[in-house]
């Protein structure tokens, strides 16, 4: 059988991750590929109900090394329950955040260092790290604009951070962009939604045809 692909889609708060994703699948799933959309954290219940923990606007009091190990804690059981089993089986695995995201947020953003963050997440993660990562960038102003437009979405305790925390998550990203230079591929996200879309399924197909 052949072995599936595992795509992350990383990005700030208000990147436009979520509606791509899901319509970047669709796409993939029209071409013919066994596509698995997901998410972090969550994905499955054990980590949905983590996810619920990190996000809730009422944990302020959360201690930022206990909020990156419920985030490892999450990425671990969604791997073992979710990801690893469908790209055994061929499918191509997109999913709206992983190991990035917590170097740049909690690593970077919150100051624990991107170091110690790895190590943390190489204890859940083992070997496994992303085939390709679309990476969404967006200016923190533009993008938490988009988020008190979007009524219909979810508003987290992340979302609720000093605009300086949001720059150094994007300041984060920058750095793992020149530390992973051939997985992960920048996209303007600033783009109308269309365009993100394109440049994101073309930079896929470029790399599903090696």
């Amino acid at each position: 059988m052949k072995k599936g692909l595992f795509i992350t889609v990383e990005g700030p708060e208000g990147a436009g991750k979520s509606t791509v994703l899901s319509q970047l699948g669709q796409k993939l799933v029209e071409d013919g590929h066994h596509v698995v959309q997901t998410r972090e954290p969550g994905g499955i219940s054990i980590a949905e109900q983590i996810r619920e923990v990190i996000l809730n606007k009422e944990n302020i009091e959360m201690d930022e090394r206990t909020e990156a190990l419920l985030y490892a804690a999450a990425r671990r059981q969604h791997l073992v329950e979710k990801v690893i089993p469908a790209v055994k089986e061929g499918a191509i695995v997109i999913c709206d955040r992983f190991i990035d995201s917590s170097l740049a947020y909690q690593g970077h953003a919150r100051g624990i260092g991107m170091d110690e963050v790895l190590e943390i997440n190489q204890f859940a993660i083992k070997d496994t790290m992303p085939d390709l990562t679309l990476y969404f960038d967006i200016s923190p102003e533009i993008g938490l604009q988009r988020i008190k437009k979007h009524s219909g979405r979810e508003v987290n305790r992340l979302d609720l951070e000093k605009i300086e925390f949001h720059e150094k998550v994007r300041e984060g990203y920058h750095i793992l962009l020149k530390k992973f230079p051939d997985r992960m591929k920048t996209i303007d996200a600033s783009q109308p939604i269309d365009h993100v879309l394109k440049d994101s399924y073309d930079i896929v197909v470029k790399f599903l045809q090696g």
